[in-house]
């Protein structure tokens, strides 16, 4: 595990875009595994600023995303497809068919699942892996529990992660209750996992996934058993690693 905290915000995302940049240069064909909400955005606009500049293209590169609503209509402007699409796919040159996000929308969601991981496994193994971290925990949608799930699966939100995220609605009643999610063995297959926290209200739970008990009752914990970890905090997020 390698650990960088940085004092300023931009100096993050440069790195974390950097270290992007620097895979797609020596790998143009790489699988990337990326991630949504407000944590991953400013990385997203230096990517764009470093494709703008030609110091990298992703014609070659593909991408599978961790997680997406279900129930949204197309188009909805807090799914994840169109996040995407606003952040960074719409502006770089990838190969929209090469861009993949779960269906929240599919007939049959388990059958989604299977197709999703059949995709990934055709594609080969995830050169890199972007992830946030939730407050109780959880990466992708793998929430707390007695166990967690291997493949791409539904999953029903718990309460607090449905709250986190109400502030992207005009009210928490029009947030899912269900979202698909890779699991937590498709996420740890990845060669290289880039965590990426922001914020003090985040410390505690950085603290305990990095340096706490392995348990599933904080799926983050298994973050630990990668061989090729590398964490991102600003320094609100790294407060409470200071005596570690």
């Amino acid at each position: 595990m390698i650990i960088h905290v940085f004092n300023s915000q931009q100096e993050l995302n440069q790195a974390g875009a950097g270290i992007i940049t620097a895979l797609i240069q020596t790998k143009p064909d790489a699988v990337l595994g990326l991630a949504t909400g407000g944590t991953p955005v400013g990385i997203y606009e230096e990517l764009v600023k470093n494709y703008n500049a030609a110091r990298v293209s992703f014609r070659h590169a593909k991408s599978f995303n961790l997680d997406e609503y279900v129930g949204l209509p197309d188009g909805h402007s807090e799914s994840y497809r169109t996040y995407m699409n606003h952040h960074l796919f719409d502006h770089v040159d990838i190969q929209m068919e090469e861009t993949h996000v779960p269906n929240g929308n599919a007939d049959d969601v388990d059958e989604e699942c299977e197709e999703y991981d059949a995709m990934m496994a055709d594609a080969g193994q995830v050169d890199l892996q972007i992830l946030g971290i939730g407050h109780n925990g959880h990466i992708g949608f793998n929430e707390p529990g007695r166990e967690l799930t291997a493949g791409t699966h539904r999953v029903e939100l718990k309460a607090e992660t449905r709250e986190a995220n109400a502030r992207y609605f005009p009210s928490i009643d029009e947030v899912p209750t269900h979202a698909i999610t890779m699991g937590i063995a498709s996420i740890m297959k990845a060669k290289q996992i880039i965590l990426i926290v922001r914020g003090a209200d985040k410390a505690e739970i950085v603290e305990r996934a990095l340096f706490g008990p392995i348990t599933t009752d904080c799926p983050a914990s298994l973050l630990q058993a990668h061989p090729n970890l590398v964490v991102l905090l600003d320094n609100e997020a790294g407060s409470g690693l200071i005596e570690q």
